[in-house]
């Protein structure tokens, strides 16, 4: 079996293999492990509905471009086959592509590709679709002129006659990203890079209880959304369960049911911090309510066959957060007590944002994958006085505490883990660099200075 691309991105022509005896041939028409072996891109296909038609020698129909992917062959006799594309958007949008296919060809065509075909004899034509049939759905359509067909053609429905010419076409839309959590720093920081993203707020998109949408529209979901107040959990529990834990499991179901990718956000909280660094590998050992929530939902998004878990650590960005606090004291003349022996390395969302865009752009495999900024390891004291360095303050006006002299001057806290160092190896090895965290401080303080 061979695949081979073809000057449509996505459109795959397949050279199938047939065993052929004194009593006919036999063909595997779809198999899943061998298909996806040679074209990765195939994995998301899960065909729910196999089609056949018959059609004289002469017959004609199309181009009709649907919201779903299909896979066309034949099984007795021969078409002149023909698509186009018809994707909003696409650098490839109006070319044509034709082939011959008989029954040792089968032709991969994407949603938005507009497929047509002539018999050029009796010919069985079947197809496999991702989606079941609808008359609701959406659909583009070209007209069958746009085609040098080999053949007078014999028969072609009214409907395909009245098909628009390219310049009059109405362009398939390209399936969105829709973002929850969109006021969060990550949200916002997605905002800037996903123009074309449907970001939704709690009032928009309540995960824990998911309005209806057609999913069929949509690409993949990245899930910003969180309760994060680490010592109100404690209090909480439900609560950060319900957000943290259970909404994750919804959204890896909807992702499932519709073939979308699935972005979810987690923490270096789902760790005991016995270990210095922390691998993708190794298993959450929560400390404490915040944490096992957390550990849950990045246990149920993996859940979703096509999806993304982020772990990070310490994000700052557009919003509140250790870095503005530790601002805001030294603007104040504020002096004050930071831990130490809690140690890591902080995320810039503006980064991490950037890393989970490259993800979903990427051909990377899915999976888990750590990611927060580079450099070395600190504890919370030293990152404090790097603010106070950028604002142009003493450092020593930071005093550095152990955590349990933290408790006795702020009370009890929910227990963190010491070591929250995430390995970046694996993002890494996508292309993914991310930059060093003294450098994304800078460029926070100069990006969002305090109001």
């Amino acid at each position: 079996m061979r695949i081979t691309e073809t000057a449509i991105p996505g459109l795959l022509i397949i050279d199938l293999d047939m065993h052929g005896d004194n009593r006919g041939w036999f063909k595997e028409n779809w198999q899943r492990e061998k298909f996806t072996g040679l074209a990765p891109e195939l994995a998301s296909f899960q065909p729910v509905q196999n089609n056949i038609s018959f059609n004289h020698a002469g017959a004609t129909r199309g181009l009709h471009a649907e919201p779903w992917d299909k896979l066309v062959s034949v099984a007795q006799g021969k078409i002149f086959g023909a698509w186009c594309d018809l994707r909003e958007g696409s650098e490839s949008f109006g070319e044509v592509v034709t082939h011959e296919v008989g029954p040792e060809t089968a032709v991969f065509v994407p949603r938005g590709v507009a497929n047509g075909f002539q018999a050029l004899e009796e010919t069985s034509y079947c197809y496999l679709v991702n989606e079941h049939w609808s008359a609701e759905a959406r659909y583009a359509a070209v007209n069958l002129n746009i085609v040098d067909w080999p053949l007078e053609p014999t028969e072609i429905s009214e409907k395909d006659k009245q098909h628009p010419d390219l310049a009059e076409v109405s362009p398939m839309p390209a399936r969105r990203i829709l973002v929850t959590g969109a006021n969060g720093q990550l949200g916002r920081a997605l905002k800037r890079l996903l123009a074309d993203a449907e970001l939704c707020t709690h009032a928009d998109f309540d995960i824990t209880d998911p309005p209806e949408r057609n999913w069929k529209q949509y690409s993949a979901i990245i899930n910003c959304a969180a309760y994060n107040d680490v010592n109100g959990a404690e209090n909480d529990r439900a609560a950060a369960w319900a957000v943290n834990a259970e909404a994750p499991a919804r959204l890896a179901r909807i992702a499932a049911e519709n073939q979308l990718t699935l972005v979810h956000v987690s923490s270096d909280y789902i760790f005991d911090g016995t270990n210095e660094v922390h691998t993708e590998e190794e298993l959450p050992s929560p400390l404490s309510a915040y944490g096992a929530s957390k550990a849950a939902g990045d246990t149920a998004a993996q859940t979703a066959p096509q999806h993304y878990v982020i772990r990070t650590s310490w994000v700052f960005g557009d919003g509140e957060n250790f870095m503005s606090t530790m601002r805001r004291l030294a603007n104040k003349g504020v002096e004050p007590k930071v831990i130490h022996d809690q140690r890591g390395r902080p995320t810039f969302a503006e980064d991490l944002a950037k890393g989970i865009v490259h993800l979903l752009n990427s051909d990377a495999d899915y999976g888990v994958y750590n990611l927060s900024n580079s450099g070395d390891t600190v504890g919370r004291d030293e990152i404090a006085m790097a603010v106070f360095i950028g604002l142009g303050h003493d450092p020593a006006e930071v005093t550095p505490v152990s955590t349990e002299q933290y408790r006795e001057i702020a009370g009890p806290e929910a227990p963190r883990p010491k070591e929250s160092t995430l390995a970046l190896d694996k993002i890494e090895a996508t292309g993914f660099k991310p930059q060093n965290w003294r450098a994304a401080l800078a460029l926070y303080l100069a990006l969002y200075p305090e109001d």
